[in-house]
């Protein structure tokens, strides 16, 4: 009978940790050239500045490229560099995923920039002497959806569920 309560244990932990893991996305393109290529930071807010890096070290781009993207303006690395700097649009959208293309010697290759909400500096306070600061936005909620607070709260109670049916289960097995 001990089997049965650690095995349920475990596939208590095994179900809880597959709910909080990320999905993974399988897409149908081919994205795999023969140089490497990234964006850092892959999240950034609106307004902010990227790096764009491009492996040279294995021979696979060895002209000059072009990295494209909705979000800012084409950029060149010319053949004897193996970054660049471009600056994100002011009117990105917060929360999309823009994609970038790395096309060198003719072969293209895309990643992923997720756009932060918020924006990169201070944001000046709109001072009314009549009326004072507005107030009350944000908070310990700001940014959560609906879904992801009742996930949360659904693992949280089911491991104090298990826990206590393990527990009342054990005291029974005893004796006592």
């Amino acid at each position: 009978m001990r089997a049965i309560g650690v095995a349920s244990a475990a596939l208590l932990g095994v179900t809880a940790l597959a709910f909080s893991a990320p999905a993974a996305t399988a897409k149908g393109d081919n994205n795999i050239t023969p140089f490497g290529f990234s964006v850092l930071p892959s999240t950034i807010a609106p307004g902010g500045q990227v790096t764009l890096l491009l492996e040279r070290d294995h021979g696979g781009c060895k002209g000059s490229a072009t990295v494209t993207s909705a979000v800012f303006d084409t950029i060149t690395i010319p053949s004897h560099k193996s970054q660049a700097t471009a600056v994100v649009d002011w009117d990105a959208k917060p929360g999309a995923v823009y994609h970038v293309t790395f096309t060198c010697d003719g072969v293209s290759g895309s990643t992923g920039l997720t756009i932060a909400g918020g924006r990169v500096g201070p944001t000046p306070v709109p001072l009314n002497p009549d009326r004072g600061v507005h107030a009350g936005e944000g908070g310990s909620f700001a940014g959560l959806d609906v879904k992801e607070l009742g996930m949360g709260a659904l693992l949280i109670v089911g491991s104090i569920g298990a826990a206590y049916h393990f527990s009342r289960r054990r005291a029974g097995e005893d004796g006592s």
